[in-house]
C-alpha cells in the first residue's frame, strides 16, 4: 500500500512508519518541526516538511495514497493558556480538514485518524467503550471536533477509523521519557490520590493495531487504543518504580496540580476504556498487561 502519515516524524509517527516499512509498504511522512531528527533513509520512504494546518503542495499527494494516517497535533503537555489551547485545537482540526479536502470524490482510501481516550472526559469508575458518549471538558471537546472533521471523509467514500489513543508507553520518548527521570531520582509517585484510571498502550501494540485495521475492511468508526488490562494511576506508579528499582511513594499533591491550571487538573482525571473494538475483531495484544510492557521498555 501507499500510505501517507501526517505527524510522521514524532514519537508515534516514527514508530508507525518503521513498522509499515518493515511490512513492505511505501510510506510518505510529513513533519513540520525542524527540531526533530529526520527519519533514516529507506528506498520506500519519502520525507516531506510541510505545515499541514495550511493548504499546500503536500495535498497533491493525498489522492495517490491507499491509506492516510493522521497523527498531527500540538502536544498537550504544556501550560494551557488560551493561546496554547487554541493551538492544540487548531493543529488537529485544520490538518484533518485539509486532508479530507484533498481526498477525491468516490475515494477508496482508508483514513486512520488519531483521537484520544480523553474523548470520554473524566470517566470516574464507569467503563467507557466505543459506544460511550463524549465528556464535556476541553480535551473531550477537542476530540469530538477532531473526530467530526475526520468523519467527513466517509462522505467521499473513505473508510474512516477513529483511534482513541491512551497514554503511549515506549522506548526513547513519549510519556515514558517524561516520567522516568523523577522516578530515577527517587521522586516518583502517583498523581493526586492515584485512584484515577490510567489508560495506557505499548508503542508496539499501537503500531501493530494500526496495521491490523488498515487491512480489516469491515472495521470502521471509533476504536479504543488502550491495553485490555487497565490499571489505576497509583498501580502504574508502583509498577514503574518496581521495574526501575526506585521508590514510588511521593505523590504529586492535588494543590500542585492546581498550580498547573486546567492542564494540571486534567492529570487528576482518568478513563477506564477497554479496547473492545480491537479485541472483538480479533486483534491480539503483544503487551496486554503492564508489568510485561514496562519490563520490555526498561530492560528489553
Amino acid at each position: 500500500m501507499k500510505i501517507l502519515i501526517t505527524g510522521g516524524t514524532g514519537f508515534v509517527g516514527s514508530a508507525v512508519s518503521r513498522r509499515l516499512l518493515e511490512s513492505g509498504h511505501e510510506v510518505t511522512v510529513i513533519g513540520s518541526s525542524t527540531r526533530r531528527r529526520p527519519p533514516d533513509p529507506h528506498p520506500q520512504l519519502t520525507h516531506i516538511m510541510a505545515d499541514t494546518t495550511r493548504p499546500g503542495g503536500w495535498q497533491r499527494l493525498v489522492p495517490e495514497q491507499d491509506a492516510l494516517i493522521n497523527l498531527a497535533g500540538r502536544s498537550v503537555f504544556n501550560l494551557w493558556t488560551e493561546r496554547y489551547k487554541q493551538a492544540i485545537h487548531q493543529s488537529r482540526i485544520l490538518t484533518t480538514r485539509n486532508l479530507v479536502d484533498a481526498l477525491p470524490k468516490a475515494t477508496e482510501a482508508v483514513l486512520l485518524s488519531a483521537s484520544a481516550a480523553g474523548y470520554y472526559g473524566d470517566g470516574g469508575e464507569s467503563e467507557k467503550d466505543e459506544t460511550s458518549g463524549p465528556g464535556n471538558d476541553f480535551l473531550a471537546r477537542v476530540c469530538r471536533d477532531w473526530e467530526a472533521e475526520a468523519g467527513k471523509a466517509a462522505d467521499k467514500g473513505a473508510r474512516v477509523v477513529l483511534m482513541r489513543i491512551g497514554v503511549v508507553l515506549g522506548k526513547g520518548g513519549g510519556a515514558m521519557a517524561t516520567m522516568r527521570a523523577p522516578f530515577l531520582l527517587g521522586l516518583g509517585g502517583p498523581i493526586g490520590s492515584g485512584r484515577q484510571w490510567f489508560p495506557w498502550i505499548h508503542l508496539d501494540d499501537l503500531a501493530n493495531a494500526m496495521l491490523f485495521l488498515l487491512s480489516a475492511e469491515e472495521c470502521r468508526g471509533p476504536f479504543n487504543f488502550t491495553a485490555p488490562q487497565p490499571v489505576r494511576q497509583i498501580d502504574f506508579a508502583r509498577q514503574l518504580g518496581a521495574v526501575l528499582h526506585r521508590p514510588a511513594f511521593l505523590p504529586a499533591p492535588v494543590f500542585a496540580m492546581g498550580l498547573l491550571g486546567e492542564f494540571g487538573r486534567s492529570l487528576l482525571q482518568g478513563q477506564k476504556s477497554p479496547p473492545r473494538g480491537l479485541t472483538n475483531n480479533g486483534y491480539l495484544f503483544t503487551y496486554p498487561d503492564l508489568p510485561a510492557a514496562l519490563e520490555e521498555i526498561i530492560n528489553g
